[in-house]
Parts: C-alpha cells; structure tokens; sequence
C-alpha cells in the first residue's frame, strides 16, 4: 500500500453552544485505503466529516488535501474537490430514475435538448462496473438501499471523487448485501480511491479496514493498523478502559440481589421483535435504576422502543405490577405512566422554535388531552417550577429551546416527563454530547428521582456512570440481553469484561 497522505486534518477543534464537540483531534488518510472511523455516540465522528466537507467551519486546526492546504466552505465544494459522502438514508432523489440521479445536475445535451439515450447508456455502462444489471430507466426509490447506495457510490465516482466517506453505510444491509458492498470498496482500493469507512460495527472493521482511528467524547484517541490490534483493545479503546489482559467473568451468576423478590412496577417475560431485538425479560422496582450497557448498535434504543410502544413486540408480554398490558403506541404507554427521554435530542426530543416553557408542558398536555388545555398561568407555574427544581439555566421560561446549552436542553427533557409524573421513565443516552458539570448534575438527579419512587431505566455508551448510577445492570451484544450485573458486581471492569468477552465470545476467528 501506498503511504502517502491524500487528506490529513491537523488539530481540529469544533465548539457549539455548551459542546466542546472536537477537541484538537488528528485524521489521516492515504491513498489506497480502507480507513475506518469509529466511536460511540456523541464521540465527534459526524462533526469531524461535516468540518471536512464543509457543513461547519472549524474553530481551529488545518486541512491539507492532496499536499495543500485547503478551505471547504460547502458540501458542493468539497465535490468539486473530489471529496464526496454517501450517507446511510441515500441523499439522492428516489422519484427520478436511476440514470438521472447519476447525471443530476450535469446531463449531456444535445441540440438544446437533454440527451436521454446518452443518459441511459452511459448509466448502464457505469453501473455494469458495479455489477448492478438494472433498468436505469426506472425510479431509484423501487430499488433496495442496497442498490441506492451503490448508484450513490457511482454518482461520487463520476464526479471524480478521490475520497470517498461511506457514513454507516452497512446499517441497513443483509449480510449479502455487506459482501457485495465490501467487494465493491476493495475494487475501488485496489484502484487507488481512499476510503473512510464510518460504522460502529467491530467485525466489519476487522473485515475491510486497514486502519482504524478513535475518536471518544470529542477527543482524538488514536490511529491503529488494523491487522495491529486486537478485537479486545479496539473495544477497550471505545469504551475508554486500558486493560492489559481481559479478565474472564466468574462462570456462577451472582444469586438475586435483596429486594429482587419485592414485586416489580414493570417487567417482561421472553418480549421481543423480529429484526429488532431478541426476547428479553426484565423487572424494574419502584425506586431502582436498571442500566443498560452494550457498544453502539447493541440493541438498547430498540429495548427502550419496545417499552414505549415506538415499536411493537411480536412475542411475550409485558406486567405492569400484576396485570398484563399491551404497549402499542408511545400514546398509550404514556398512558400507563411510562415517559422516554429520547436518544436523539435534537431530532425527537426538543421543539427548537417553541419556548421552554412550551417544551415542558408538551407530555403533560398530551396526557391530559388536547381538548383539556393548559392554562398559560398553570404552564408558567409547571414550567418555573421545573425550570429551579434541575437548575436549568435560561433567563426566562419564554427562552426559545434553541438557545440552551446541550445539557440544559437535555433537562428540559427530563422535566417535560417529570410534569408528567411518571412512574417508570427511560432515559436514552441522558448525558449524551454534554459537558461534565451538567454531566454529574443529570446522574445525581437520576439517582435521586428513584429514591422518589420512580422507576428508572438507564442507557449509556458510558460504563462508569452506568456502574455509578445502577442498581442492576443489563448488557447487551448483537441486540440480546447476554449479562445480568447486580449488587457488588457492578463496577467498571465487570460491564466492561461482559461487554467484551461476549464479543470476542461471538466473532471468534474474525
């Protein structure tokens, strides 16, 4: 392989309001590679691309592309460049045909007019390359993501791209589909394209890449040769603990811890949903949290889902104290006292443009029904309560949402459901791309909510402060629930033993 440099990002800093989300984090990548980039949520990989090809400026740090330095100020830019990205949701336009979403914008004319028999040949021939034997002439959005990702991947290629970012691109793919696709990139290696290969799954790594770089709460951790390191160390580097040798676990399980026998708010027997997550049973006391830990794509937002009723179980049951319910929709999960406090913030937590006030009082007033308003006297009275009870720093309860800091947003989150008055809430990744002050401020209210009575449900990428803030923990490995931790036997070292050996466990002669 070739060792020359064609991208490498020197010290690269990136603030938002409240984020530190890049912190003079290194990047290279050569010519002739498969380099992938790999950390849990909320680790910086997303904000280092969108620096790179232009999304956001950079605070400090330099660029060089292809031995010179370089500026991207947009997207269209860093194509011109030759540097393209193929998202996992395909960024082209599914109502068009395939041959014209490879020539958009760029169609050859001819006579003033648009030549479509060139179009269609010219796509056939370049999708032939991919081994893709389809009607070009028919929409993109008929065919699977498979194939969408492949048009995409040629679309980049055409516009001559020599660095080609593949952003999770397995994540919705069959495992036929990930062999053609991982035929496809070492081709393109082979012919001297640079590839950064985004995912959180370690296996695929260990298959395609020849170097893996880690980044971790926005920090840069290091650049590692593939065939170098193991699967165990990779892990460890994720999960931000060094161990010199992976202790085995004791093979006896730890006896229920005291209280187990006291009857559960909530629990489920064998619950489950085919393509989501494995049949799993639980039990949650009132005044307990029940973490769960487990890498990235492990299957803890697909748990929490089922639970809320985002998703519908295909199998088992799930008791609320000694009756038997059926949690379809959030609707009705809301309406047996269950909140969530999504993974995403951003995306389905906050309504950016509406007040604090209007985000509090939004689970209270769905709960009570559209029909039996607020008055704005009770929302400021709820909202101002709430607002002093967190600490959640804003001038005012007419603040709009947008203005707040990561973590105070993720407090109006947490309030909004405690408005509510739940009796079990989930909390999906709580401290997630926050700083450490509001860090520890959101574990200490985790704890104290259940020693209110409150049952609570603790997802982290982080395992300290799932052993800080548990009383039983979960883990889980290829959306299955494989370990149970509980009483003494919550610490660092055993989630992340479990997490680990249950990997290496599973992919032995990766």
């Amino acid at each position: 392989m070739e060792n020359t440099d064609i991208l490498k990002m020197t010290g690269i800093t990136k603030s938002f309001p409240g984020v530190l989300a890049l912190s003079g984090v290194d990047f290279a990548l050569r010519k002739g590679e498969i380099h992938a980039l790999m950390g849990e949520n909320g680790a910086g990989k997303s904000t280092l691309i969108k620096v790179l090809t232009g999304v956001h400026p950079r605070d400090a740090g330099t660029i060089e592309y292809q031995g010179a330095p370089i500026s991207v100020h947009s997207p269209l830019h860093a194509q011109e460049l030759g540097i393209s990205t193929v998202y996992q949701e395909v960024n082209l336009v599914p109502n068009l045909p395939v041959a014209e979403n490879l020539f958009l914008g760029r169609q050859p004319m001819r006579a003033g007019r648009i030549d479509w028999k060139r179009i269609n040949s010219r796509a056939a021939e370049i999708l032939s390359r991919f081994d893709l034997a389809i009607d070009v002439r028919e929409n993109l959005g008929t065919y699977t993501v498979a194939v969408q990702q492949m048009v995409a991947i040629a679309r980049a290629l055409e516009l001559h791209a020599r660095v080609l970012i593949l952003d999770e691109p397995t994540s919705s793919l069959n495992i036929e589909e990930v062999t053609r696709l991982f035929q496809q990139m070492r081709r393109l290696r082979a012919e001297g394209h640079a590839i950064i290969f985004i995912t959180h799954f370690v296996d695929q790594v260990f298959e395609i890449s020849d170097r893996i770089t880690v980044l971790r709460n926005g920090g840069y951790i290091g650049t590692y040769a593939t065939a170098e390191i193991t699967k165990v160390d990779l892990i460890s580097k994720l999960l931000g603990r060094e161990y010199e040798k992976l202790v085995q676990l004791k093979a006896s399980r730890v006896g229920q811890a005291a209280g187990m026998d006291e009857e559960a708010f909530i629990r489920t027997e064998a619950l489950g949903r085919r393509g989501g997550i494995k049949p799993f049973s639980i039990r949650v006391k009132k005044g307990a949290v029940l973490g769960c830990a487990g890498l990235l794509g492990s299957g803890r937002t697909e748990l929490a889902n089922l639970l809320f009723g985002i998703d519908t179980a295909d199998g088992g049951a799930v008791y609320l104290g000694s009756r038997k319910v059926r949690i379809t929709s959030p609707r009705r999960a809301m309406r047996f006292g269950i909140g969530l406090s999504p993974e995403d913030r951003k995306v389905q937590g906050i309504v950016q443009d509406l007040t604090v006030r209007d985000n509090i009082i939004l689970a209270l007033q769905v709960r009570r029904g559209w029909f039996a308003n607020l008055s704005f006297r009770d929302q400021k009275k709820t909202a101002d309560r709430y607002i002093e009870l967190l600490g959640i720093r804003t001038p005012s309860a007419e603040q709009q949402m947008k203005n707040l800091s990561g973590g105070n947003q993720q407090k109006v989150i947490i309030a909004r459901w405690l408005a509510s008055n739940p009796l079990f809430l989930i909390l999906d990744e709580p401290t997630r791309g926050i700083d450490v002050g509001a860090k520890t401020e959101i574990q200490k209210l985790i704890v104290e909510l259940a020693g209110k009575d409150m049952a609570v449900l603790f997802i982290s990428s982080e395992i300290e402060e799932i052993a800080r803030c548990s009383n039983e923990v979960l883990v889980l490995h290829d959306r299955e629930v494989v370990e149970t931790l509980r009483g003494d036997d919550i610490n660092d070292g055993n989630i992340m033993n479990a997490i680990a050996v249950r990997h290496v466990e599973g992919t032995k002669g990766g």
